[in-house]
């Protein structure tokens, strides 16, 4: 048992201070110099923002939220660091003081969101890692808490932001745990998303993959007994994207959003700035302003969806396609297609997910001597065969208003291309 360890189990800083009860994980254990952080406000607010978004209409269970996911991202962090200390993968590096700075920026990692984040990431937006790190430096009662907790700021936003420069070996480790292929974030919302979605594809042996964890040169390895675990975990990722994430009613949804704010954005109409501070009501209340465009807010807050009129797999052989990964492109499109028809702004929207990643290069390791990358080790996730769960999942649509002729939508649609 290494030196490490003891002083996890023993520190004073690590006792119980509150219990979460959590339908996932059960009880979520809060040590007590964290017991102030859970009740600041920027921790609170993300209790009124769903994870899932709009999902809920689709799945009414989906109602989750991110205050839920982070509580259940620190408790997997706690397991994780808790595994590798107790099997002495420290490689003499972990610090109890790291440790405490880790966890809690496991806690906080999410206080950046505003409604919809990932679902806007094409935007000219803050990311919420940014937004996270500001909120840390500049939230006087978030701050209060982590200097009284002994924490410096700085290290947390630092393991939080992976964009943010640091040559400290400890916290590039940190941000390996915490946003890489075995990520606690992961392992959580896959599991949460799928318990409150009710549906069985994201449910994974998580207690297995945290027994089997080591350290190799600096970042989380895999021990060779417990591939068939992370296939599982791969292929789960891929069925939630396309059941979940991705369901084609979310994907009309989310832009129908994106174009509104789009639009907004580029005509001044609304400042970035007060889309970060939101949660799910205030955001719609923007619905209820006069701005171009939100009666596309208003339809998507009623569960009006439009509806799928064109159906293509991505293709990068297709200029439209490639042309239309630009959102400025996207809207000269959508606006085109609305003056040939002369159709109200807002009638239609083009919708293109962004390229989703699994990760196949993750170490395998074989009592701590190491074996190669998953991809290498295990015949099924291949990179070539990722790519083919990956191209499957890119669907370029064409959604509009149910009211409107989808025969007169699929030729405006042809014509773009000639």
């Amino acid at each position: 048992m290494s030196l490490t360890y003891t002083r996890f189990l023993t520190d004073s800083s690590f006792t119980h201070a509150q219990t979460f009860r959590d339908p996932l994980w059960k009880d979520i254990s809060i040590p007590t110099y964290m017991a102030e952080v859970v009740q600041s406000p920027s921790f609170i607010k993300l209790g009124r923002i769903k994870q899932l978004g709009v999902a809920f209409h689709l799945y009414p269970g989906a109602v989750h939220t991110r205050l839920n996911h982070s509580l259940g991202v620190f408790h997997l962090s706690r397991q994780i660091i808790g595994s590798l200390l107790r099997r002495k993968a420290d490689e003499g590096f972990l610090t109890i003081d790291g440790v405490r700075h880790f966890l809690a920026a496991t806690l906080l990692h999410d206080i950046g969101h505003f409604p919809f984040t990932h679902s806007l990431k094409e935007l000219p937006l803050k990311s919420h890692e940014q937004l996270a790190t500001e909120l840390l430096e500049n939230d006087r009662i978030l701050r209060t808490a982590l200097k009284d907790a002994a924490l410096d700021t700085k290290i947390i936003g630092d393991i939080i932001d992976e964009e943010r420069p640091t040559n400290n070996e400890e916290v590039l480790l940190y941000r390996s745990i915490l946003s890489g292929a075995l990520d606690p974030d992961k392992l959580d919302y896959l599991n949460r998303d799928a318990y409150f979605a009710g549906v069985p594809y994201g449910i994974q042996d998580v207690s297995y993959i945290t027994d089997h964890l080591y350290l190799h040169e600096g970042a989380l390895a895999i021990g060779f007994e417990a591939l068939g675990s992370i296939e599982h975990l791969l292929f789960s990722k891929y069925l939630m994207y396309r059941n979940v994430y991705w369901h084609t009613s979310v994907r009309s949804a989310t832009a129908m959003i994106k174009r509104c704010l789009y639009e907004n954005l580029k005509r001044g109409t609304l400042d970035e700035d007060g889309l970060y501070g939101l949660d799910d009501e205030s955001f719609f209340l923007l619905s209820q302003t006069e701005r171009p465009l939100v009666n596309l807010l208003t339809r998507v807050r009623e569960n009006r969806f439009f509806q799928p009129v064109v159906e293509e797999l991505f293709d990068e052989k297709n200029p439209i396609h490639t042309n239309a990964l630009s959102l400025r492109q996207r809207s000269e499109y959508e606006e085109r297609i609305e003056k040939d028809l002369t159709l109200i702004g807002g009638s239609i929207v083009i919708d293109i997910p962004e390229r989703v990643s699994f990760e196949s290069d993750i170490p395998v390791v074989n009592h701590q001597t190491f074996l190669g990358r998953f991809e290498d080790v295990d015949p099924l996730f291949t990179r070539s065969r990722a790519m083919e769960f990956t191209s499957s999942l890119r669907t370029v649509r064409l959604f509009a208003d149910p009211s409107i002729d989808p025969t007169v939508l699929r030729h405006a649609w042809e014509h773009i291309h000639e």
